[in-house]
């Protein structure tokens, strides 16, 4: 049989081994949880950059304008022409021919605007133009602007007037003299 001590011990060893198994199932548990916190904040930081890429569309979009501007002031982009690609192999090839001995060289077109003095500088009617493509370039006058912004504004308090549920106060003038006394008498 079993003496005291020994039952002791054995008691001790199921308690300690219960505290073992207690502790690996709430480490798996902890685990399991730092992983679903860890796919959350990978699916919020997924979210956030789609949030910012989604801004950054939207106020790409709702800068037409301005985009348009920096790009024929600036950047010069066209879309492609037709006159822009080749027709096939022997045309491609064609290019990369050399020049004969007799051919003459290949002729290079300058041109200088009659709007231009005699130092090269523009003169101050001349049209500003892009420095990538060379196309004149006409920009949005700060004058049109306020006039758009005070039709915009008239109209608004125009819309504002007849939206409102106040209407103003039709003033009229008393009626005096034989004409009102007649009106008084007859409405009796």
């Amino acid at each position: 049989m079993m003496n005291s001590s020994q039952a002791r011990s054995l008691g001790w060893a199921a308690v300690l081994a219960t505290c073992l198994a207690a502790v690996v199932v709430l480490s798996f548990k902890v685990h399991a949880v730092k992983s679903e916190v860890l796919l959350a904040e990978r699916q919020l930081i997924a979210l956030q950059r789609e949030t910012m890429l989604l801004e950054t569309e939207f106020q790409t979009r709702a800068s037409q304008r301005q985009l348009a501007e920096w790009n024929a002031v600036e950047f010069g982009y066209q879309a492609p022409r037709a006159g822009q690609f080749l027709d096939g192999e022997r045309q491609l090839a064609s290019l990369g021919e050399m020049r004969g001995p007799d051919a003459p060289a290949p002729i290079r077109l300058a041109r200088a605007d009659a709007a231009e003095t005699a130092a090269g500088a523009p003169a101050a009617e001349a049209p500003m133009r892009s420095p990538v493509s060379g196309a004149t370039v006409t920009l949005a006058s700060a004058e049109a602007e306020k006039d758009a912004g005070a039709v915009f504004t008239q109209a608004f308090g125009d819309f504002l007037i007849e939206a409102s549920p106040i209407r103003p106060a039709r003033a009229e003038t008393p009626r005096v003299g034989k004409a009102a006394a007649s009106a008084q008498g007859s409405g009796e």
